[in-house]
């Protein structure tokens, strides 16, 4: 062989030593970007997460204390209810105006609850609905179709949409 033949032939390995290196650099490049795209949809997905996670905690970091303060609106209610059916005007004016203390008071916390997000639950007349109320007893009677909350015992409260506390009711079932 020639001079010019070997170096024809070399030139022609060359090449096709070259387009098999070529392909895998190119299968390297899109695995590195496909990795690259995938690794950017984690972060943003951690970002998004990370995100709700902050709000979540900003919305419900009262829970416990929201929880707590439940039992003092219960009885500023319950105080109320005992002397609703009493005629206050026999009562010495210093009575009355504890009367009226507590009634500002009561609508004072419930404003402050209402403020970050509690609400109280007033599910007289509602269809009863077991992710907001407990059932302690029925009540048969035809006046209210059956499962209609008919008697609230105890004020059920949300913490934005979340159960704080169900509501104690009765509920109406079918007289036989």
């Amino acid at each position: 062989m020639t001079d010019e033949n070997m170096k024809t032939d070399d030139l022609i390995e060359e090449e096709a030593s070259q387009e098999p290196e070529e392909e895998t650099q190119e299968e390297a490049a899109e695995e590195l970007r496909d990795q690259l795209l995938r690794a950017l949809a984690e972060v943003e997905n951690i970002r998004r997460r990370a995100a709700r996670d902050h709000e979540d905690a900003r919305k419900y970091a009262v829970t416990n204390f929201a929880r707590d303060m439940l039992s003092v609106a219960d009885n500023f209610a319950r105080a109320l209810e005992a002397i609703a059916s009493e005629d206050t005007s026999t009562f010495s004016p210093s009575v009355q105006s504890m009367i009226d203390g507590i009634r500002l008071t009561e609508k004072e916390l419930n404003g402050i609850l209402e403020k970050h997000g509690v609400k109280k639950l007033d599910p007289l007349g509602e269809p009863f609905d077991h992710d907001f109320h407990q059932a302690i007893f029925e009540v048969p009677t035809d006046e209210q179709p059956a499962g209609t909350v008919v008697q609230v015992m105890q004020s059920g409260y949300v913490l934005h949409d979340r159960l704080l506390r169900p509501a104690m009711v009765s509920v109406a079932k079918a007289a036989e």
